[in-house]
């Protein structure tokens, strides 16, 4: 199920003039804080709603978003149903060739963690046996093959946060998580509570694409993007989870 939000402009203005046509960006449902915040399906705080905001504010553009799973949100760009999609890498989507890509404007970090007093390890090649929390959809490619040959065997849960409350809870060992989630998740846990991460998976700077289209003003889009980096924008924007 999809939900679309108009987070800016009206459609139409007060004379019955159209104003510009809306840039759809798509949210991916099983985001967390502090990345994204969700209330009835329709993105309402966060890193990547705020960033969204100000990009559209920039351009003076209303824009829509497009709330997800994520095995649905590839088909919905190659439909031409979403014109700008944030947090991404060419890593992570097929063809990325076909896209225009942002200046990066983060890096993720994926962590393996764990509960204190767990047992550390050295890394990925070391979870071989485990049963290990992970997010329905998302794509680690550090384990993609230890995963074809069962070596690993993934947990699925809906979205980060609930996969860090099974980890919490003792419903397994190791779980993976970025760094940004993980800190939001530990900030109201008393210290010894704490999730602490035990290896790195993987880092990889993410952006936004932009759908290659005529019909779009994609080079004002990515050059905005630039503009919001060099300016320290984002950083604000960034600063305002950590």
């Amino acid at each position: 199920m999809r939900s679309v939000v108009l987070a800016l402009l009206l459609c139409w203005g007060p004379a019955g003039i159209a104003a510009p046509a809306a840039l759809r960006f798509s949210a991916v449902d099983s985001w967390a804080m502090p990345l994204a915040e969700f209330k009835e399906n329709r993105l309402v705080g966060g890193i990547i709603h705020d960033l969204i905001l100000s990009l559209a504010q920039r351009l003076d553009m209303p824009a829509q978003i497009l709330v997800l799973p994520r095995n649905r949100v590839e088909l919905a760009l190659k439909q031409g149903e979403i014109d700008v999609r944030c947090y991404i890498s060419p890593k992570w989507i097929a063809n990325g060739e076909e896209y225009l890509w942002s200046v990066p404007f983060i890096r993720q970090r994926d962590l393996i963690v764990a509960r204190q007093g767990s047992e550390g390890i050295s890394g990925p090649d070391a979870l071989s046996g485990q049963s290990i929390g992970t997010v329905l959809g998302y794509t680690y490619p550090r384990l993609q093959q230890q995963f074809e040959r069962g070596a690993v065997q993934r947990d699925d849960a809906r979205n980060q946060q609930l996969v860090l409350q099974k980890l919490l809870a003792g419903r397994y060992q190791y779980a993976l998580s970025n760094e940004l989630a993980l800190a939001w998740f530990n900030r109201d846990l008393p210290d010894s509570d704490q999730l602490i991460g035990v290896a790195t998976l993987d880092e990889e700077p993410v952006s936004c694409l932009v759908r290659n289209d005529p019909d779009l003003p994609a080079q004002r889009i990515l050059h905005t993007l630039l503009q919001m980096k060099e300016s320290g924008e984002i950083d604000e924007i960034l600063a305002r989870y950590r």
